[in-house]
């Protein structure tokens, strides 16, 4: 079955294949794995991963629909077994096949707009498999002002406490400072059972 046809979109909807999977366990804390294989002795288990429960789904490389829906928008990375509940057999298979995609897909587009370097080779729109899976490349933006050196503790090291005179720490914040008068008459009234007149 590839993805999108009328058949998919009957079953699933516009829902990833693996949205709504509740694997079926004992006891209250759900496994910390998925299984090895949905397949056992040639016989399919109980409650099957989602790609093995349709038999319609074709996990191939020009499926490239049903492969997006196992890698993360936002950083490319393909989700874990726990997050999607397929098996290790098939999930195995989908990093595979998502390889092989992104082997055979073009070159992304340079980003902020900048021209093709002169040393890649021009992109042929003839490519036998053109539009397939893309490297996806995480954007992180960057910051515009730098914050590396906005600190005292990481700027400039001030003066030697002799060279400022006496009784001076090395850094303001060593110094002693005066706490305000409430909060030490609060001090004084949570703790006049074992205070001292002096």
């Amino acid at each position: 079955k590839i993805v999108p046809n009328p058949e998919y979109r009957a079953t699933y909807g516009d829902n990833p294949v693996w949205h709504g999977y509740c694997r079926s366990h004992k006891g209250s804390v759900p496994p910390q794995r998925t299984r090895k294989t949905c397949l056992r002795r040639g016989k399919a288990v109980g409650n099957p991963c989602p790609i093995c429960r349709d038999r319609n789904l074709l996990v191939d490389f020009r499926n490239v629909k049903l492969l997006d829906q196992f890698i993360c928008p936002h950083s490319g990375v393909i989700f874990h077994p726990i997050h999607t509940g397929i098996c290790m057999k098939q999930h195995k298979r989908l990093s595979q096949a998502i390889a092989q995609a992104q082997d055979h897909g073009e070159p992304q587009t340079p980003i902020l707009g900048q021209s093709q370097p002169p040393w890649l080779p021009p992109q042929s729109l003839t490519h036998p498999f053109a539009g397939l899976l893309w490297i996806h490349v995480p954007f992180v933006p960057v910051p515009q002002e730098d914050f590396s050196n906005q600190h005292p503790a990481v700027g400039k090291t001030p003066p030697a406490p002799a060279l400022q005179g006496p009784g001076r720490a090395w850094y303001p914040w060593y110094e002693w400072q005066q706490p305000p008068a409430t909060e030490i008459a609060r001090m004084r009234r949570l703790y006049r059972g074992f205070l001292k007149e002096d």
